[in-house]
């Protein structure tokens, strides 16, 4: 399996050099960002394997300084021509809309560094064949219909290759290669008028970077029968019951409530008003960083985008920002937003390598990475054990939250009631609601490394027009107080 066009990276690698000295002496400054990507998807439904699906996408977008501000513009056409008519298009538009244009500070306009990454690979994507993983696809969907109760058992699995370089006329360079994969798993069970999903995970987390290492259907075979097994288990549960009790959020979950309730608040740009019109703002301001009791002490949020295996994983980001771990929240008191360089310079807050672009025809805005709950000491064991009544909840299905990303409704999968510091009856469509603040300052216990786990999600939409990134939250299992669950 070799999906990316090498001659054509090797193209650009050769040809962004004689662009960048064309052109960088018609402006003050000026940045070159290639970005070329491609993917195949693979499906199976019931056993039999669906039409498979390609796609290659590349181009330049530029980044011109031009009368003290920042101007955009992208092609799919990289040759010279191309690309020159691109820059004049830019400040066409740049003198249209002159009073308009947000202004920012001049220097330093991006960070001037080289460097390069790449996405850590145990096995190539070589050793895999196309006609495999059809047919391990076929196996698994085929294995996960375990009797006629199962109407639908779903698998998908995709690899994406992105290739970017970013050159400004400064002298940075960067390089970065990445290797994606993203599977998906899940069967409806029916029975009379009663309906039920079950997934692996959830129907977007299993989401990683890393090689053919990352195929592994004998694991997933054994996996995606459980699942099946809890479809069915699902069809005779009981309803979850009404009331504030104690909750204990699975990792799968608690990608979600990460992602909407610390992620989405904390972008910088929200704060500032950028993305009221489209994705909302956020219930937190500037000058809570440093002083907000956020959560409880026991709450400790990263960015991270060092992990290899990890999504959103990255050594710089696409303004050229050295990628570090930062913590976000400490002992439960918000330190920093996850505001990007520009928004940096704006605000004078200390924020993270954000800024991060979802194609060569975007701009690059404050977006998440890599954010995680760091693990606690205690274990999922002792967790239950120390309940009285309660419940354990797993796997997002449905999930709503206010525009200033503050009060939330979350459905889930699958639950199990905790009686007397046991599992016990399985409780079918589980769903809780809260407060931001009051939801985070309720954490309780935090699970220790044995429940931490890491997943993520292709598909976190923003800004205008709309951008798509993959992102992945970490995190062991966590214990909060008085909770409406319904």
């Amino acid at each position: 399996m070799d999906f990316y066009p090498n001659q054509e990276i090797q193209w650009v690698d050769n040809n962004l050099y004689v662009l960048m000295a064309q052109l960088k002496k018609d402006y003050d400054w000026i940045g070159l960002r290639y970005i070329g990507e491609s993917y195949e998807i693979l499906s199976s439904l019931n056993g039999k394997h669906e039409s498979p699906q390609f796609n290659i996408s590349s181009g330049i977008q530029i980044e011109i300084l031009y009368k003290g501000h920042l101007i955009y513009s992208s092609t799919s056409d990289l040759s010279l021509e191309g690309v020159k008519k691109a820059a004049a298009k830019a400040v066409a538009l740049a003198e249209k809309y002159h009073p308009f244009t947000l202004k920012l500070p001049t220097s330093p306009l991006r960070p001037v560094v080289r460097g390069q990454y790449q996405t850590p690979i145990q096995k190539g994507l070589d050793q895999l064949t196309q006609q495999q993983i059809a047919s391990d696809l076929n196996h698994i969907t085929k294995s996960m219909k375990i009797n006629e109760q199962i109407t639908q058992a779903y698998g998908k699995n995709s690899y994406t290759q992105r290739e970017q370089i970013y050159m400004t006329s400064e002298g940075g360079l960067i390089k970065q290669s990445f290797t994606y994969n993203h599977q998906i798993y899940f069967c409806l069970s029916e029975e009379g008028s009663q309906r039920q999903m079950r997934s692996l995970n959830g129907n977007q987390a299993f989401c990683y970077q890393g090689g053919s290492e990352l195929w592994d259907p004998l694991v997933t075979k054994e996996l995606t029968k459980q699942v099946a097994h809890q479809a069915i288990e699902l069809l005779s549960a009981k309803k979850c019951p009404q009331g504030v009790t104690d909750l204990v959020i699975a990792p799968d979950q608690m990608l979600l409530q990460i992602h909407e309730s610390i992620g989405h608040p904390l972008e910088l740009d929200r704060i500032l008003g950028d993305e009221r019109n489209y994705a909302g703002a956020s219930f937190i301001k500037a000058e809570d960083f440093g002083k907000l009791k956020f959560g409880s002490p026991l709450l400790n949020v990263v960015f991270d985008p060092t992990p290899g295996e990890a999504f959103a994983s990255y050594s710089f980001d696409d303004c050229g920002q050295l990628a570090k771990k930062e913590f976000l929240i400490q002992d439960g008191i918000l330190l920093r937003p996850l505001g990007g360089f520009e928004s940096q310079l704006r605000t004078h807050l200390e924020g993270v390598s954000n800024m991060r672009a979802s194609s060569w025809n975007r701009a690059p805005i404050d977006r998440m990475a890599n954010i995680d709950i760091l693990p606690g000491s205690t274990s999922f064991e002792n967790m239950i054990s120390s309940i009285e009544s309660g419940v354990y909840i797993e796997t997002n299905k449905s999930w709503s939250i206010d525009d200033y990303r503050n009060k939330f409704q979350f459905g889930c999968e699958y639950a199990k009631e905790i009686k007397n510091g046991k599992l016990g009856s399985t409780l079918r469509n589980p769903s809780y609601r809260g407060e931001c603040l009051k939801f985070w300052n309720s954490l309780y216990q935090v699970g220790d490394n044995q429940s931490f786990k890491r997943f993520g999600s292709p598909y976190c939409g923003k800004g205008e027009p709309s951008q798509i990134i993959r992102v992945s939250h970490a995190s062991p299992v966590c214990h909060f107080k008085n909770i409406e669950v319904f």
